[in-house]
């Protein structure tokens, strides 16, 4: 069952298949968490919401059409449980802080601490972005979704995609040669 593809499990989670919703689970319980935990800058949050996305997984699998791949469909319900959760706690901010944050246990600590450095300024930059393009972002990069994904989870036009992902490659050129420039590289 382990190399079932997605859209199978999904129809057979649509039939009550309780295999088939471990198999899905396993597969995308920690990209999907990564995701959340980005959004919502909080562990506990992030897992509270990875449980309501796959609930709602289990609940809505009949109703999922196939016009994105089964990642896709699961960032946008993950997406939308993470505005919601935000839109309840409006006093805190989008954050990229965990981006960089999960160590190599390979690396030597020269490696680990030169890796904690460069993340530390990428997470700085980030900041430095709106939270359009942070989110922006995030999904091509650190998701690796294409543009036409990154819009139906967003759900916004591929082309505004497209814009916002070269001001946010723009600003983020700029932040990072500036930060640069304070630490002393050439």
């Amino acid at each position: 069952m382990q190399s079932t593809p997605d859209e199978v499990l999904i129809r057979r989670i649509a039939n009550g298949d309780r295999l088939a919703m471990q198999v899905l689970f396993a597969r995308y319980h920690v990209r999907v968490f990564r995701f959340v935990v980005r959004l919502v800058r909080d562990e506990t949050t992030a897992e509270d919401l990875i449980s309501e996305v796959f609930l709602d997984v289990w609940r809505q699998a009949g109703r999922f059409e196939g016009r994105s791949t089964v990642a896709t469909w699961l960032l946008a319900i993950a997406r939308f449980k993470a505005i919601s959760a935000l839109r309840r706690r409006r006093d805190e901010e989008l954050d990229e802080e965990t981006a960089g944050a999960m160590e190599d246990p390979t690396d030597d600590p020269g490696m680990a601490l030169e890796k904690k450095d460069k993340s530390a300024m990428i997470r700085k930059c980030l900041l430095g972005l709106s939270a359009e393009h942070r989110e922006i972002i995030d999904l091509v990069y650190y998701h690796e979704k294409s543009v036409k994904e990154v819009a139906e989870i967003v759900r916004i036009p591929e082309n505004t995609v497209k814009t916002r992902m070269f001001y946010a490659r723009k600003r983020l050129a700029e932040l990072l040669k500036w930060e640069g420039v304070e630490r002393g590289w050439p």
